[in-house]
Formats: C-alpha cells, sequence, structure tokens
C-alpha cells in the first residue's frame, strides 16, 4: 500500500480493486492480523484471504482463510519473533515441500530474509540468528543485481558485508521509497536484472534517503518543542501537526525516545483523521496502552516498542490525555535512566586483529543479540572535532600513553564543547573502511569523565 494515500496494511478499497481485476487469493505480509473489518470485507467479496503476520494479535482474531502468526494464543511454533519476512518465508519454503519445487527454492530467497529480518529489528537470536547468517553468506556473493548497486551507493563491500551495513546502509535507503513517495522503487530495484536500471533507482534512493534525513530533523525538531511546550515534566512525549510528513514520523518518535528516554508519538494530522507513529521504552508496552484506548481509534497495532494507530481528529485530545494518564501511573515511580552494559573492561594495548577475529566468529550480532562491548578507562584525547550534518558527531583519537586509537561517536558532537583531559569510553571495537584502507577503530557509544 501507498501510505500517503492508502495508510498502513489492508484496506478495503484495494481488495475490491484485485477482486474486479479478477484476483481470487490475497496473502499478506507483515500484516493483517488486526484487520477484522478488511477481512470480512474480502469473505464477503469471495476473495480468499491468508494472512501471514508476526505482530501481537488483538483479542478477536480476523476471519481468513487461513491466519499465520506465531504470536496468536495456542500457536505451538516454538520462534515467536521471526520478522514478517520471515513468516512470508517460511509460508515460501511449506509450498516447495507441498509442490515438490526445486527450480527456484525458497533459500534462493535468503538475502532478501536477512534484509528483511534486520531492516525490521527482529531480534537477531535462534531462527532470526541462522536466517541472517544463512542470508549474508549470499549477499557476500550477490546475484541481484539491484542488491549490488545499492551496495555500492552506501558504500558497503560486498564480501564483508554485516548485519550492521544492512541496519544502518542498505535498510534506510530501501525504507526512504516507501517513507517519501511510494515503495514501488523499493521494489523494482530488488527484482530487475538490468543493470542500468538497477544503477538509476540505487541513485534514486540514495537522493531519497538524504531527503529523510533533512526531513527528519526537522520533524523531530519541531515535535520535540511542541511536546516540551504541552508538558515539559510529562513521561510521554506527544506531538501532531498537519505539516508532519506521515511517512517520516516514526524516525521522529524514535529520535525522540532515545534522546528523552520517554515513550513519543508523533503524528500527521489530516482533515478528519490523525495518524501517528509510536516508540516506547522497557518499561512501557506501548502496544498494550494503545489496546486500552482501543474504543477512541479507528485502527492500531504493533510491537512493544513501536506501534502506530488511525484516530479521528475529534478523539486525539481525549486519546493524548488517557495515554498521558497511563504512562505516568506506570513510570512515576521508576528511575528512568536508560542502560549500557559493557562485556569487559579493557586497556587499549590489548585491542587488535586476534580480537577482531574472535568476535567476528559471534556474527551476526545486531538488535537482541548485541555486538560486545568494551569499557577502557582515563584515557587521553588527543584530537577531536565535529563532523556531520549539524556537527551531531564526534572524530577523535585517543592514547592510553601507549597506544593510539581513532574513534567515531555517532550523536555525541557535543563532547567538542566540554571535552575533559582524561575519559572513560564504553565503545565497540571494529575496522574502519575508507578510500580502500582499512583501519582499527572505536565505535563509541558512551563517553565520561575519568574520576
Amino acid at each position: 500500500p501507498n501510505r500517503f494515500d492508502e495508510g498502513y496494511g489492508l484496506n478495503n478499497e484495494a481488495l475490491t480493486a484485485l477482486k474486479d481485476k479478477g484476483i481470487d487469493l490475497v496473502i499478506t505480509v507483515d500484516c493483517g492480523i488486526r484487520s477484522l473489518e478488511e477481512a470480512r470485507h474480502a469473505r464477503n467479496l469471495g476473495l480468499d484471504l491468508i494472512i501471514s503476520d508476526h505482530h501481537h494479535p488483538g483479542a478477536e482474531l480476523p476471519e481468513a482463510l487461513a491466519v499465520i502468526d506465531p504470536k496468536q494464543t495456542g500457536d505451538t511454533y516454538p520462534e515467536k519473533e521471526l520478522a514478517g519476512v520471515g513468516i512470508a518465508y517460511k509460508l515460501a519454503a511449506a509450498l516447495d515441500q507441498q509442490l515438490e519445487n526445486t527450480k527456484s527454492p525458497a533459500e534462493d530467497y535468503l538475502d532478501l530474509v536477512a534484509l528483511g529480518t534486520v531492516a525490521d529489528l527482529a531480534p537477531l537470536v535462534g531462527e532470526n540468528r541462522y536466517l541472517v547468517r544463512r542470508g549474508l553468506e549470499l549477499m557476500r556473493q550477490p546475484q541481484r543485481q539491484g542488491l549490488l548497486s545499492l551496495m555500492g551507493v552506501a558504500g558497503v563491500t560486498p564480501r564483508r558485508v554485516t548485519a550492521s551495513d544492512i541496519g544502518f546502509g542498505l535498510g534506510p535507503r530501501l525504507n526512504a521509497a516507501g517513507r517519501l513517495d511510494e515503495a514501488q522503487a523499493a521494489l523494482k530495484l530488488l527484482t530487475t536484472h538490468d543493470v542500468a536500471e538497477a544503477s538509476g533507482l540505487a541513485q534514486l534512493l540514495e537522493k531519497q534517503n538524504r531527503e529523510r534525513q533533512q526531513i527528519t530533523r526537522v520533524i523531530q525538531t519541531q515535535a520535540e518543542e511542541m511536546a516540551l511546550e504541552r508538558d515539559p515534566e510529562a513521561l510521554l512525549l506527544f506531538a501532531v501537526d498537519p505539516d508532519f510528513n506521515s511517512g517520516v514520523v516514526g524516525l521522529a518518535a524514535s529520535r525522540l525516545t532515545e534522546k528523552y528516554y520517554r515513550p513519543a508519538i508523533v503524528g500527521q494530522r489530516g482533515d478528519e483523521f490523525t495518524r501517528a507513529s509510536c516508540r516506547s521504552i522497557a518499561e512501557f508496552h506501548i502496544t498494550e496502552a494503545l489496546d486500552q484506548c482501543a474504543d477512541l481509534l479507528e485502527h492500531h497495532g504493533g510491537h512493544a516498542a513501536a506501534a502506530g494507530f488511525t484516530v479521528r481528529n475529534e478523539n486525539l485530545d481525549e486519546l493524548a490525555a488517557r495515554l498521558t494518564t497511563l504512562a505516568t501511573e506506570k513510570l512515576a515511580q521508576q528511575d528512568l535512566q536508560p542502560t549500557l552494559h559493557a562485556d569487559v573492561e579493557i586497556p587499549l594495548s590489548q585491542l587488535g586483529s586476534t580480537l577482531l577475529e574472535y568476535l567476528d566468529w559471534m556474527q551476526p550480532t545486531g538488535y537482541g543479540n548485541h555486538q560486545a562491548s568494551f569499557v577502557s578507562r582515563n584515557l587521553r584525547p588527543v584530537r577531536y572535532r565535529t563532523v556531520g550534518k549539524d556537527n551531531a558527531h564526534l572524530k577523535l583519537s585517543v592514547s592510553d600513553g601507549h597506544v593510539t586509537f581513532d574513534a567515531i561517536a555517532f550523536r555525541l558532537g557535543e563532547w567538542a564543547n566540554q571535552m575533559p583531559q582524561r575519559i572513560d569510553l564504553l565503545y565497540r571495537f571494529e575496522i574502519n573502511e575508507f578510500n580502500g584502507q582499512r583501519t582499527f577503530q572505536l565505535n563509541i557509544r558512551d563517553i565520561q569523565a575519568s574520576r
């Protein structure tokens, strides 16, 4: 669906149009588990509907021909955290067995499964980790021209592609198409065999991703001002505006949650409805909170940490008040501070190629299965400067008196104006590849002055 014209997920108009074209069967991916009205509409049309989804079901399941969702009550499948693309892969693999398909087996698509699993922030444990590991093996010898072109614009080396490259390089560029326009460009990129078309589409996604980044920064700033003006002490940040781009409100909400460690809701207010995206913290299950406000909502759904909803504008103020009350009741007595965990404290002299080899054995790492983090103390900043848009990031070199390492600290640019003489760092140890040169680098997650 085009999120600007149709919103998210199933809609009756699309189902009617498909039926009019002679379609007999619709299979959803990553949506539909709460589409009760749409499922009834499909049934009334005589349209078979198979729902494949990984979101949390509501109290009632849709009346579909089949519902495939490991989170539904009574489902015995042990892997509950498959991404939407993982559920679709399972369906394809089952069809392989049923049809005895060997010409184009589902395993040939594991590169796309890896791409979707990481980009959808599914935890990289259990079966997800296996699927991503196998998918990365395919991506390192890319057979899809579009994927090769996308890696080119993202600066990703195919033979060394990692889950991190998907999460920060490939995924955002694919998502940019649907956030600013329709998602067809991303679909065409992943299916084309034409080198020129793939190159042009990859360049288009690169351009759209840069636009998306700029729009996100503007909306984040405006939403932050609106939410704090509404209530500077609020335990839930809430901001809606007619001028917000509905395609990136979720990204803005994510930035606010990251900055303030509070649930955040950012939405675009239309003439009749407001469509909003929610991001939350471990202490507050946002979809359960929306469930308690279901009488005010037209549609809603999601996970513990991320959700979306549509509400009539006349119910918007009451919804904001009720969600704020729920957040206050749940969070008021808690010390809301994000916690970072390190695996080991280590001197800089122990960092090197052998350690990187060990760390590589643990791949793929990512959401739910984090890359190893280290702490080193009493380091001297040798040199430092801000880099990136709005000088948001910090580039520096640090020394313990014996060895010196380059480091990058994303979204910690403010430290350039208050750098102590000695600092403690929490970081990940990695290889930085730039202009054909590969060097050791500390990817800093947090800084504090040495005591």
